[in-house]
């Protein structure tokens, strides 16, 4: 498979939107920026719009859409595509945010947890797509990054960053035997259970692939209770779910 390079650091970043959400921090009102460009071509990916690039913006027009929002929001999350591809543009802007007090949120793939490292000082927390178990990467989604993102993690936990590992449950290429060795490898403060929706996709074949229902979901997460204490399931119909 063959990988886009991450750009070169310029003072410009490719976005793919920005728009301001109630759900995407639990609990705060967040200017949402969609960074654009990933490293990894996920069939399932719900963006894949982004993957390849978006529309450039200063980053100091970044800076006065955060100024021109900062009385009705209290944080920004930095989600993609995949932030890290942008990594200097994004430690930018998650500077900026920090020093005018706001949360932030950044999610990830993992792909670089060197890179991840960098950012803990400046991110509270911290979203990871876990898509498959680590030996099982290569065959999910086609790049054997397994070891990338069990460093990943490591990093996370060795900092205070609130930590939530999620994992979008795609029948035909998860089995719920999967999730279970998932639950068993990670730490995490909360572990998310996602519903795979066939509406937008990468690879076209999926979208014959039915999404699973939310009891599916709810019983795969009630197999899991021994091994992670904070578990949720999400789905289109009632969005984040506490298992309890």
């Amino acid at each position: 498979m063959t990988l886009l390079n991450p750009k070169k650091s310029t003072d410009t970043i490719d976005i793919g939107g920005i728009l301001v959400s109630t759900i995407e921090y639990t609990g705060k009102i967040s200017l949402v920026i969609f960074t654009a460009g990933c490293m990894l071509r996920c069939p399932y990916c719900h963006n894949p719009g982004l993957i390849e690039g978006g529309n450039q913006r200063k980053i100091s027009e970044i800076y006065n859409k955060i100024d021109d929002s900062i009385d009705f929001i209290d944080s920004v999350v930095l989600t993609g595509g995949e932030p890290s591809f942008q990594h200097e543009e994004v430690t930018k802007i998650l500077r900026y945010c920090k020093k005018l007090g706001l949360n932030t949120k950044l999610d990830t793939n993992g792909y670089y947890p060197e890179k991840l490292e960098e950012l803990l000082d400046i991110v509270d927390y911290v979203a990871f797509d876990v898509k498959a178990p680590f030996k099982k990467y290569k065959k999910v989604i086609g790049v054997d990054i397994g070891e990338n993102v069990r460093k990943s993690i490591q990093v996370c936990l060795k900092s205070n960053v609130y930590l939530e590992c999620r994992t979008t449950y795609v029948p035909g290429l998860l089995v719920p035997e999967d999730i279970m060795d998932i639950a068993k490898n990670i730490e995490c403060d909360v572990y998310t259970i996602q519903q795979f929706n066939n509406k937008t996709v990468l690879d076209e074949k999926l979208k014959k692939i039915q999404s699973p229902s939310r009891k599916e979901l709810f019983d795969i997460a009630e197999s899991i209770k021994p091994y992670q204490n904070n578990i949720k399931i999400k789905t289109s119909e009632f969005g984040d779910e506490t298992i309890k």
